[in-house]
């Protein structure tokens, strides 16, 4: 029998791509054996008790609009982040008001509501004998329209608008909740034989259309919810390395590893919601690759489940020269491959310091020979970002009402900038930095960075703007629908 048909005979068969040198299994004598844990999720698997089932997001976090007194008018009304899981919640957001109002030209008075959450969804296309079997492996499943509705799609402003206005042509079949890795080789030896069609899910957040079902699909649609495999499989303490399962959430990765003095450090704009198994699927990038990379550098090895077996180089050596590398097939693949279920990553200590920082610059364009001049140089905060003209006003307009105090000492800061600097408020941008490490090097970086930024025109512009401008990232997503506040 030849390789490739024992292979197809076999979805159990574990395909070694080279031969282990420090395999874990191996290696069990410097494993933290006392870091295998289960881990409580912030996301429940019945996410819609904590998520929007209809946008990004927590749904206690939210743009509302209300009238101060009477019929609501462009006047009365009041624009407010409510929640307080961001540094804008429960904030009466005056600036903001005006920026929609100019910038869409909208009558707030005219609210449009969203559609509630369907009654009925399509038929499901069933394939008795697989669902059957799924039973008898004990393996998590539903085939009602809520659950399946929920994981039929992504992020994309097509999803959203569909979701809110519209429905989905097609719709998965039959959601499943594979427990560990043993559980998707099943899931998907079974889906082999049945001729069913498999979708891996991590978080939802695509943005790539990966996780939409084809409309013309006539096969049975399984996805494959990977959420409540979440465990902390082991950590090498000495080769500073870690094993998760892919359906663990970001938050939920830094939050274990926080209390063991460790860090990732990949941080994506999507982070709270997107999964370990999503990060590697779509070749994320984070908002701190300048230290810590991007996905590809982070990941040592991948465990995935095919049609044609499992698909895992264990050679866990700091490089390795044969290839092809299969990691590197992997990372990227949106789900088209196989199902990830184990990834192995490097950590680092938590950093001794971290600051942020701000700089302001009369235009974009010295502000992009400034960052030019950075890179040449090699200095690397942990983050950097220059943020255009129309991205600046569009973050002051987030800022609460300042006090009397605040208002003076705001005024004085503008009246410098403007007046003296002469910068115009309609041309300038600002540059947003994060510093990670030891005290002495990023004081050093931060004065470097400042030096240069002189020789541009730049003026520093504060942690405290620079603290705000990194975090509302996490919040721009909850708006990242023309008018979607405006829903219910």
């Amino acid at each position: 029998m030849s390789e490739l048909e024992r292979l197809e005979n076999n979805s159990e068969v574990q395909i070694n791509l080279c031969s282990p040198t420090v395999a874990a299994s191996e290696t069990s004598q410097i494993l933290d054996t006392l870091s295998t844990k289960e881990i409580v999720s912030a996301v429940p698997r019945e996410r819609q008790e904590l998520l929007k089932w209809n946008g990004w997001g927590y749904k206690d976090s939210k743009f509302t609009v209300t009238s101060k007194d009477g019929p609501l008018t462009n006047d009365s009304a009041i624009l407010k982040f409510v929640g307080n899981r961001y540094p804008i919640g429960d904030t009466e957001l005056p600036y903001f008001k005006q920026w929609v109002i100019d910038t869409f030209n909208l009558d707030l008075a005219n609210k449009k509501s969203a559609q509630p959450m369907p009654s009925s969804y399509p038929a499901p296309v069933v394939c008795n004998e697989f669902s059957e079997k799924i039973k008898k492996l004990n393996i998590l499943y539903s085939d009602s329209g809520e659950d399946r509705l929920i994981r039929a799609h992504g992020q994309t402003l097509y999803d959203i608008h569909t979701l809110r206005e519209g429905t989905f042509p097609r719709i998965p079949d039959l959601i499943v909740w594979p427990r560990c890795h043993a559980d998707v080789v099943q899931i998907v030896k079974l889906a082999h034989a049945h001729d069913v069609a498999v979708i891996p899910f991590g978080g939802g957040t695509s943005v790539s259309g990966s996780i939409t079902c084809p409309k013309n699909e006539a096969r049975p649609i399984v996805i494959v919810d990977t959420s409540q495999m979440n465990r902390m499989l082991w950590l090498d303490k000495e080769n500073m390395v870690v094993c998760f399962e892919s359906g663990i959430f970001g938050q939920d990765l830094e939050r274990e590893l926080k209390k063991l003095g460790l860090t990732v450090g990949h941080e994506p704009d999507s982070y709270e919601f997107s999964t370990l198994g999503g990060w590697v699927a779509t070749r994320a990038s984070g908002m701190k690759k300048n230290v810590y990379g991007n996905i590809e550098d982070l990941v040592v090895r991948v465990k995935m489940v095919t049609c044609k077996g499992v698909l895992e180089r264990n050679c866990s050596a700091p490089r390795v020269s044969i290839g092809p590398d299969f990691n590197q097939i992997i990372l990227g693949s949106e789900g088209t491959l196989g199902v990830v279920t184990e990834v192995v990553l490097k950590v680092r200590k938590l950093p001794a310091m971290k600051l942020y920082g701000s700089l302001i610059f009369p235009m974009f364009d010295n502000g992009v020979k400034c960052l030019r001049e950075i890179a040449e140089y090699r200095l690397q905060p942990a983050s950097i970002r220059l943020i255009d003209n129309d991205q600046f006003i569009f973050g002051q307009s987030l800022k609460p009402q300042a006090n009397f105090f605040h208002s003076i000492i705001d005024g004085m800061k503008k009246a410098y900038v403007t007046k003296i600097k002469r910068f115009d408020v309609k041309r300038m941008c600002v540059a947003t930095l994060v510093f990670e490490g030891e005290e002495e090097a990023v004081k050093r970086q931060e004065k470097q960075i400042n030096i240069i930024a002189k020789k541009y025109g730049g003026l520093p512009a504060g942690a405290t703007n620079g603290e705000r401008g990194y975090l509302l990232t996490f919040v721009i997503a909850y708006i990242r629908v023309s008018k979607s506040f405006l829903f219910h």
